[in-house]
């Protein structure tokens, strides 16, 4: 590498000195991270790099003596590791990268340098990028990115992951060298992840690891099982084959036998290019992939070689980038919580830090077992993931970092609420938990705000802190004497009173929700129970197989777990709260202040959906969100979240995204809401 620091540099004064001593340290960092996160060993997030790269850049682009020829900002990819198994290959063009800009600003300055008539908008995929060359029609050779001109033959792999043909449909070209992912639905991460679970396996961290980890196993058999898809985004050589425009090679490809990707927009004036950045910042989850970003691309062929490249990356193609959904922090502390079952959790709680649009101070930790599995230490600098609507998740720490201040987190014996000696429930469990379960107020309170939410008796005036404050006071001894609650009693709460000492307007509200919440659905009463494993599709299940709680009790183990959709676990777990003489004196304190007890069979739906699963997507005019999966789980269908071949029917509405298309992919019926309302009364389409 050529060395900024040699002999025949400039004249150094110290502040020069300090900046191309920075730049020397960046340099060899960006280069060991960029090899491992190429060759599957990734220690830091992408965020992290992207910050470590920019900075790189920054300083070039301050002091232009130091970009040298061979500076990381200059190369794309990574070379393959030296013990690879797979043989290097020369790639027939070379494989660019894509530069980032990571706001509007900065956008809208690269649109402003890069004019055209026409601009593509496509996902960028959080996957593996690969090289495939096909041959009149057949394909002779699959290849890593490697470093852009070299890659690792993995030909043999490539023939079975989904969406590479072997053969081209129609009539092929003479040469065709076509750039694409390599990639596994989140979906499929989720299922490989159970079933390495059920066999005690070690767990993958995340799709884009496990899917170029995949593409280089030895057996063909073990790519196969990591279930890896591909989608086309680009075109290398090729004779015979002179598409105008990027969208026309598209559209060629797809008639080839290529996926592309459903998701790809022309776009003609900034302001549509805005708006799919905008949309796809909210929808990031909607795709069937991972992905972290949107690819603008100068649509004509021409106007693409007018504007040439750099010595890494295309002149005519941006990626912005969203903000990060992994991104490092300090480890401050590690405290426990306790739950509504008195399940102990521990937690980190770390230095505020931007993740996926939010800020983030706290995470969960799961378990003892898993804090010893991740290995993290009170003051680590750890990974941390927040995807979507999902609660912040530690990852691991970043070791390279340590100093030797860090110490073990040392589980707590006690419970943090109560003081009672904590335990597994079961020999094996690797949850430990407080079985103060009536007393506890940690779990007491908890179970106070779950039955107070709206997948129960949905008490809007019950909330965390009114919870807390009946507990604390006195006024509650456990949720058996809630719903015979009064004004005399609640002039004690400091939440529901006034400081003159009536009743507030929230208290009112809460006597006149409480009284309103006696007359629900039996299976929200059983939800509201807080009966291990028994959430709201056992509980509807149940309601509606039995009718109600006496006959429930009444039933036999085995009896309780044929009910489709309860098991054995969920039947012995509702057996076994009923042997407990506080369990039935809530039960019995509700059924006196008369709450629902049993179902009013002449007012329950047709059973028309009994067996079936049914996806919504989209916005439905007749039907809310809720309201559509409250439709269907009440005439005894499933209402899932994601499509699959399992699913029997997707109904889509306005804006619907990838799950529609995702259900065309796999033959699914598609209804419109005239259909969907068909289905409701009918149970079919």
């Amino acid at each position: 590498m050529s060395d900024p620091t040699d002999s025949d540099a400039p004249d150094l004064t110290a502040s020069s000195a300090e900046i191309r001593g920075r730049w020397t340290e960046l340099a060899e960092e960006v280069r060991r991270h960029r090899g491992l996160y190429y060759n599957q060993t990734p220690e830091i997030p992408d965020a992290d790099f992207d910050a470590m790269f920019r900075e790189l850049q920054e300083l070039e682009a301050e002091h232009p003596d130091l970009a040298v020829p061979d500076s990381p900002t200059m190369e794309v990819g990574a070379p393959a590791v030296a013990t690879s198994s797979f043989a290097n290959v020369e790639h027939l063009e070379r494989l660019m990268s894509l530069d980032n800009v990571f706001s509007l600003e900065e956008l809208r300055d690269w649109l402003g340098r890069t004019p055209a008539q026409t601009y593509l908008t496509e996902l960028k995929i959080d996957g593996l990028s690969i090289d495939l060359v096909y041959r009149d029609g057949l394909l002779e050779r699959a290849a890593t990115r490697g470093d852009g001109r070299v890659g690792e033959d993995i030909t043999v792999n490539a023939k079975v992951v989904e969406g590479i043909p072997h053969e081209l449909r129609g009539e092929a070209p003479a040469l065709l060298e076509v750039r694409g992912e390599v990639y596994i639905r989140p979906v499929d991460f989720e299922e490989i992840n159970d079933e390495r679970r059920e066999r005690e396996q070690k767990l993958f961290a995340n799709p884009r690891n496990t899917a170029a980890g995949g593409i280089r196993q030895k057996n063909v058999e073990d790519v196969r099982k990591r279930r890896l898809r591909f989608i086309a985004h680009g075109i290398g050589a090729r004779e015979g084959f002179e598409p105008r425009s990027q969208h026309e090679a598209y559209t060629a490809l797809a008639a080839f036998g290529f996926p592309v990707s459903a998701h790809t927009r022309q776009v003609h004036s900034v302001d549509e290019i805005i708006e799919q950045v905008e949309y796809w910042g909210a929808h990031r989850h909607d795709a069937e992939f991972e992905m972290d970003g949107l690819v603008i691309k100068v649509d004509s062929l021409a106007e693409q070689r007018g504007y040439g490249a750099t010595s890494r990356a295309p002149r005519w193609a941006i990626a912005y980038k969203y903000p990060p959904e992994e991104v490092t922090t300090t480890l401050l502390d590690i405290q426990a919580s306790v739950g509504r079952t008195g399940r102990v959790t521990p937690f980190a709680v770390m230095t505020p830090v931007l993740v996926s649009g939010s800020t983030v101070s706290m995470a969960t930790l799961h378990n003892q077992t898993e804090v010893e599995r991740k290995g993290v230490k009170i003051g680590d600098t750890v990974i941390i993931r927040k995807a979507g609507e999902i609660i912040p998740e530690v990852l691991g720490p970043v070791e390279e970092k340590r100093d030797g201040s860090e110490r073990s987190y040392i589980f707590p014996t006690l419970c943090p609420s109560c003081g009672t000696r904590l335990a597994p429930q079961k020999e094996g469990d690797a949850d430990w938990r407080c079985p103060n379960t009536r007393s506890c107020p940690a779990q007491l309170s908890a179970r106070l705000t779950y039955l107070a939410g709206r997948g129960a008796f949905d008490i809007e005036a019950l909330g965390e802190k009114g919870a807390q404050d009946l507990i604390r006071t006195g006024i509650l001894v456990d949720e058996g004497d809630l719903f015979d609650l009064t004004e005399e009693k609640l002039a004690a709460s400091s939440v529901y009173t006034t400081t003159a000492g009536k009743v507030n307007a929230t208290g009112r509200k809460l006597l006149e929700n409480l009284s309103t919440a006696k007359q629900t659905e039996l299976w929200r009463v059983l939800v509201a129970l807080s009966i291990r494993h028994v959430g709201p599709s056992a509980a509807r299940a149940l309601a509606a197989r039995y009718g109600s709680l006496e006959a429930m009790r009444a039933a036999e183990v085995e009896d309780l777990a044929e009910t489709d959709g309860v098991g054995q676990i969920i039947a012995e777990s509702f057996a076994e709260w009923f042997t407990v003489d506080w369990h039935r004196g809530i039960v019995d304190k509700w059924a006196a202040a008369g709450v629902t007890m049993a179902d009013d069979q002449t007012e329950r739906a047709e059973q028309t959906l009994a067996g079936l699963t049914v996806v919504v997507t989209g916005t439905l005019e007749n039907f809310s969100r809720d309201g559509a999966k409250e439709a269907i789980l009440a005439r005894g269908g499933k209402a899932s979240g994601s499509v699959s071949k399992k699913t029997d029917y997707v109904v889509v509405g306005e804006n619907a995204g990838s799950k529609e298309q995702k259900a065309r992919d796999l033959g699914v019926t598609i209804l419109d809401e005239a259909g969907f309302e068909t289905l409701l009364a009918t149970g079919s389409a």
